[in-house]
């Protein structure tokens, strides 16, 4: 690992944000609300939640990420990250509420929910993994994280010990619950995915950690191998099948016939050409059966012809015979 630099890198991550104009118009924005008290409260913690999405939101992620994920040697390093997103404010409460109940709570928030959903999938941990992460992926995992900051599932580091990081609740009070809750706590506190990468982006060991790699092969990770084949610099979600203008839609399926997420799309599409190719091979069927059948005369139609020209011959003959008597 690189050598650290003796000085507070969480402090030189903050000095760098001042002399950077969109970070500190962003900083700013956020330090106002989250430490002006109202009333008897400590802050607007609606206000100081919209400024800090905001902020992670528009300013470059070296800047925001270096004072949120900087690297400390000592307790007056880590208080000041701790301290990043004024944790009096944005992330502290009187009382701490059940984990699955701030759970419930975010799903009832579209945005809140999808962020949450963002975090499960791209820091999920994985003990097999280079990386410690399914998804070998930590710029993904960081972003997730920090989407998360300004909804009601704020996280933050625990204490100024560890990388720990946790919402602000516990799992009091889970009765029959208990194991779920300890399960979605433990997912923050212990993520070895998240963990890892806020430890490579503070040592700057993330920066040529990624080559293509063959993904782990679990129950879990079925869904995420079609993320290995995007197309390059192109804006396509996981498990997004590359579409290729050059071939037909059912050449497309058949090709990836094992990717499910756009299975029913492109299944429609097959089936709606292979519709239009039976009927169009119906109607000439068609008019073919009945140029053939408009050729072909019945049989009836030679039987009573030929007795019409049998009768004729016999009638000839007799008339002739009775000329001839006479």
């Amino acid at each position: 690992e690189p050598v650290l630099s003796k000085g507070n890198n969480c402090l030189d991550a903050a000095k760098a944000c001042n002399l950077n104009d969109t970070c500190k118009r962003f900083r700013s924005a956020y330090i106002t609300p989250c430490t002006t008290s109202i009333s008897n409260e400590i802050c607007n913690k609606r206000k100081c939640h919209k400024a800090l999405r905001l902020f992670f939101d528009k300013v470059p992620p070296r800047h925001s990420y270096g004072m949120l994920f900087c690297s400390c040697r000592d307790v007056a390093c880590t208080e000041r990250r701790r301290q990043t997103i004024v944790p009096a404010c944005s992330y502290e409460d009187k009382e701490k509420p059940n984990c699955l109940n701030l759970q419930a709570t975010c799903k009832k928030n579209y945005v809140c929910r999808s962020r949450l959903a963002d975090f499960f999938t791209n820091c999920r941990p994985e003990s097999r993994s280079v990386s410690g992460c399914l998804k070998e992926n930590y710029a993904h995992c960081l972003l997730a994280y920090s989407g998360l900051i300004g909804t009601v599932m704020t996280p933050n580091y625990i204490d100024s010990n560890s990388l720990s990081v946790a919402p602000w609740c516990d799992c009091s009070n889970s009765g029959n619950d208990i194991d779920e809750c300890l399960k979605f706590l433990n997912f923050f506190q212990d993520n070895t995915c998240l963990k890892n990468a806020i430890q490579a982006f503070g040592n700057g060991t993330d920066v040529n950690v990624w080559q293509p790699i063959v993904p782990v092969q679990t129950t879990t990770a079925t869904t995420t191998t079609a993320s290995r084949v995007k197309i390059p610099a192109s804006e396509t979600t996981d498990n997004e099948i590359p579409s290729h203008n050059d071939s037909p839609a059912c050449a497309n399926l058949q090709a990836q016939k094992k990717q499910k997420s756009n299975e029913s799309i492109d299944t429609e599409i097959c089936l709606n050409e292979n519709a239009i190719g039976r009927d169009n091979t119906a109607r000439v069927s068609t008019s073919h059966i009945s140029s053939e059948n408009s050729l072909a005369l019945p049989r009836s139609f030679y039987l009573s012809t030929w007795l019409t020209l049998m009768t004729l011959a016999l009638s000839l003959s007799l008339f002739l015979s009775s000329s001839v008597t006479l």
